[in-house]
């Protein structure tokens, strides 16, 4: 069985790459979310280890020490994190995963596991991208304002990302994530790999 390789999923905040990722994941039930670990107290509806592994500050520190962590950073006074484990786990079974972080989560497992595939999901335009925010009408414009400045930000390291995909329809972000996924497993090292395995 070969094994899966991790596919790292970046963007600005209202771009839709949740909704993206949510559509590849429905149309492959071979593929994997890779669930992120936290500190904060679950929110109405959150399921543990569905939405998010929830651990005491306690337990999020023992992982730290013990390199249990492909990636973590502190938020608004909670910690966050990829687990290693279920990451590796899903991997040896063969299974794609996909990392929904943002760009800082994404350069720290690039250090650890250059393997791992950086795609960067960019709006149509910063106008769209305005409207998008807008629309979902929970912030001001102030808080808008912000994640249009962090997503320019963002967007000023996406040259050194593997791919670029314009989330301009879900439908066509999709398709275009499903191409670099299968041009990633016909490469020639995987399929060397594959004929040693014989």
């Amino acid at each position: 069985m070969r094994r899966g390789k991790t596919f790292i999923i970046c963007g600005p905040s209202g771009v839709g790459k949740g909704t993206v990722v949510a559509r590849l994941l429905a149309s492959d039930p071979a593929l994997y979310l890779s669930v992120s670990a936290t500190t904060r107290l679950p929110r109405t509806g959150e399921e543990d280890g569905v939405h998010y592994h929830f651990l005491t500050r306690e337990r999020f520190q023992e992982w730290i020490e013990a390199g249990d962590f492909l990636e973590y950073a502190q938020y608004v006074g909670n910690f966050y994190g990829t687990p290693r484990l279920y990451v590796d786990r899903a991997m040896d079974q063969g299974r794609d995963v996909l990392l929904d972080i943002d760009v800082q989560g994404a350069a720290q497992i690039h250090r650890q596991r250059p393997e791992a595939v950086r795609i960067f999901v960019a709006p149509p335009s910063w106008e769209e991208l305005e409207r998008r925010l807008i629309g979902r009408g929970t912030e001001d414009m102030e808080k808008v304002r912000s994640r249009l400045e962090r997503g320019r930000e963002e967007f000023s390291v996406a040259g050194g990302f593997d791919y670029f995909v314009i989330n301009d329809t879900v439908d066509r972000a999709v398709e275009e994530l499903r191409a670099i996924m299968l041009a990633e497993h016909c490469r020639p090292e995987e399929r060397m790999a594959l004929i040693d395995r014989k």
